[in-house]
């Protein structure tokens, strides 16, 4: 069987690990061909890393050459990659779920169309076979109420315009309480958990966020609690920040490898 030709756009955390692990456990049915990064000296360290030495490539290059995609860059273009790697017929894996949101309505348009795949990890949540099951019947609210120390929420757009200073916060503090809408909006980078949530369940205007800091928090904390007619699901993740960045919990990378396990096996368990 001929190895399929992956590319990853984003040599951050997420991509690096991502590279690492398809290099590790899926070569034998897959080959890392390309990577994607604006910034050069990341991609270089990348590919002086790895044995496979994949050629850096533009976007859309990228797109067009790779049989399977995996964005790991951002939610500013993480629709767009999408949109292009679908009309392509690829199959794509999207990290940067909150990007899919202003669009996805047009995603499923596309999808009914070509032969395209489009993969979403549950990330740094647990429960998300649960919600999904529960959506073949009836949900009344959708949840999330996630935790985060300072350190995972600085540079966030939202305090661009709040009156919070993480400075200042000295105990759990509630910091916003919305639609994952304007979760997103406010916290592209912290919060792709609620439109995974949102995208399984009842959509991103009806599943409400409530996020709290603490600097007596060391881990980032997921909760779901979702009621339905199959009853409620309630879960909770504590998760490890990973090393390299606490605004990515290691969860949320092993979730895309469990997946990438899933796509490459005959041997699938759960939803």
């Amino acid at each position: 069987m001929k190895k399929l030709r992956i590319g990853i756009i984003g040599c951050g955390t997420i991509g690096s690990a991502l590279a690492r692990a398809v290099e590790r456990r899926f070569s034998k049915h897959a080959h890392l061909a390309y990577i994607a990064e604006l910034d050069r000296p990341k991609a270089d360290r990348l590919i002086h890393s790895l044995k496979a030495k994949p050629l850096l490539l533009s976007i859309a290059q990228l797109v067009k050459r790779s049989d399977f995609i995996i964005e790991a860059a951002s939610a500013k273009i993480s629709g767009g990659i999408a949109h292009s790697a679908l009309k392509r017929n690829k199959e794509i894996l999207v990290m940067s779920v909150g990007g899919l949101l202003a669009s996805f309505s047009s995603l499923e348009r596309i999808l009914k169309c070509t032969k395209g795949t489009l993969y979403i990890p549950s990330g740094a949540v647990a429960g998300i076979d649960a919600v999904l099951a529960s959506r073949e019947g009836k949900i009344r609210s959708a949840t999330l109420i996630t935790r985060k120390p300072p350190a995972g929420l600085r540079g966030a757009p939202f305090f661009k315009t709040s009156k919070i200073k993480l400075e200042r916060v000295r105990k759990e503090t509630l910091i916003f309480e919305g639609n994952v809408i304007q979760a997103v909006k406010a916290f592209p980078k912290n919060v792709n958990v609620s439109a995974l949530l949102a995208l399984a369940g009842i959509g991103p205007r009806k599943t409400k966020v409530r996020l709290y800091t603490s600097p007596k928090y060391t881990k980032n904390s997921h909760e779901i609690i979702v009621e339905g007619d199959c009853g409620v699901v309630h879960t909770r993740t504590d998760n490890m920040p990973s090393k390299e960045n606490p605004k990515t919990s290691a969860l949320a990378i092993r979730s895309a490898e469990a997946l990438l396990t899933k796509v490459f096996s005959r041997f699938k368990v759960g939803t």
